[in-house]
């Protein structure tokens, strides 16, 4: 059996309803910032838990943006996680900020004990990152940023729904980022990303910033960009939005059903399932020995695994002169030699969960 790992053909599979709609769509010629961009954006702060909910070009302007906002510039720097995705620390440095790295835990996250060492007379905000769905642990990473009176922004691109005592990620901070790229959770038919914010201030000046730093039709307030959420795609997202909880429940059951059986096999190591935690898994990842081995011996066999990532992100040559050299975030370059991702979507079946698991039995001999 073979087991793939993009599950976009299976959920796009029936959209003659949807093409219904962007049909009668297109005869309105409502194309920016058009009333489903509204209803997108209002039912997306509804689902997260905030006051305020505005659609952007990307998750990486999702998450640049609200610096910007927050007046974080040239000269500044904002702490974030040295495993990290290039787009979180792209959006920090597209501000002219410089990113601080911090290393991570087993949770892929943040590890908040080397925070605040990382603190200098710079920093301006911090970055917590939830990556593969897990959440952060916001409720220390706060109580520290106020203490130093630290802005939070956080990346929950790959963590919609994550949620950490019960409040849910993108709701800690000043604002979070989300992104619905095609491969994510909630996701539309391009790039594009949503800002958070329970601060109506920051929502006015995120909504200029977007849109040219525009008041009116012929009036600039400030100075912005063009990083607006295409009504187009917004009318995608009204679509999905209402499966998301179903989508993200399915993924949990799936993820607990490897950890039941993937966890029983030597060679893999479940990565720690902190209580109080709901983790989305965007991503399921194990620890694995002789990682590169199973990852050749699952795509002989038709198995779909991918890694995420191999190269740690403080080593790419492209943030070479930021000056981190290899060995400094120790936790997060075993991650790079040891992580493998599985397929966990809604859309698999019990017996495509099964031939991963029995793959990977194969491999360790088990």
């Amino acid at each position: 059996m073979k087991v793939r790992y993009s599950y976009l053909p299976q959920q796009f599979a029936e959209v003659d309803d949807l093409f219904a709609e962007l049909k009668a769509f297109v005869a309105t010629g409502d194309f920016t910032l058009g009333a489903p961009l509204a209803e997108f954006e209002g039912r997306f702060a509804e689902l997260i838990g905030a006051s305020h909910a505005i659609g952007v070009g990307s998750g990486t302007d999702a998450l640049k943006l609200p610096l910007k906002a927050l007046g974080i510039g040239v000269g500044d720097e904002v702490i974030t996680a040295a495993n990290t995705f290039i787009a979180t620390v792209g959006a920090i440095a597209e501000t002219g900020a410089r990113p601080v790295f911090v290393d991570v835990d087993d949770s892929f996250c943040l590890d908040v004990d080397q925070v605040e060492a990382a603190i200098t007379e710079r920093t301006k905000a911090i970055m917590p990152v939830h990556l593969t769905g897990e959440v952060a642990d916001m409720p220390r990473l706060m109580a520290l940023a106020e203490r130093h009176d630290l802005a939070v922004v956080e990346d929950s691109c790959q963590a919609i729904l994550g949620a950490i005592e019960g409040r849910n990620a993108g709701t800690w901070g000043a604002a979070g980022g989300f992104s619905l790229h095609p491969l994510k959770n909630l996701n539309i038919w391009g790039d594009g990303g949503v800002v958070v914010t329970s601060d109506d201030e920051l929502a006015a000046r995120l909504r200029l910033l977007r849109n040219h730093g525009l008041s009116g039709r012929d009036e600039v307030a400030i100075m912005g960009c063009n990083s607006r959420l295409d009504t187009l795609q917004a009318i995608v997202g009204n679509w999905l939005i209402g499966q998301t909880p179903e989508i993200t429940q399915r993924r949990i059951q799936n993820a607990a059903r490897y950890d039941e059986r993937l966890g029983a096999i030597p060679g893999i190591r479940i990565p720690p399932r902190r209580p109080g935690v709901r983790r989305v898994f965007h991503l399921y990842m194990v620890f694995a020995e002789d990682r590169d081995g199973l990852m050749d011996h699952c795509l002989r066999q038709g198995v779909e695994a991918k890694i995420h990532y191999p190269i740690p992100l403080y080593q790419q040559e492209g943030l070479r002169p930021y000056g981190y050299q290899a060995g400094d975030f120790p936790i997060s370059d075993r991650h790079a030699g040891e992580i493998i991702s599985f397929p966990a979507d809604q859309h698999l079946s019990e017996a495509e969960l099964d031939c991963v698991v029995a793959t990977v039995r194969e491999f360790y001999g088990a």
